[in-house]
């Protein structure tokens, strides 16, 4: 099983809807919070046209912005 790379930061609804998702499922995801880790912003900044869109997703090299776990759940 692939592990999803999740981009967030605090205060995010949208990552907090996700994690919950994640944490139904079962599944574990690594978690970088894009306030404290300068390299995770740009990465998200890079797949976004310059947003700081959170959560970003990065499944096994496949990045999702904004996404619901449908979206990616076949590439875990």
């Amino acid at each position: 099983m692939t592990t999803p790379v999740v981009y967030w930061r605090p205060g995010c609804g949208y990552c907090t809807a996700l994690f919950r998702e994640l944490e139904q499922a079962g599944i574990e995801a690594k978690r970088i919070n894009i306030w404290e880790d300068e390299a995770g912003a740009e990465f998200v900044r890079q797949h976004n046209n310059g947003d700081e869109v959170v959560p970003t997703v990065d499944v096994g090299g496949k990045v999702f912005s904004n996404p619901f776990l449908a979206q990616f759940r076949d590439l875990l």
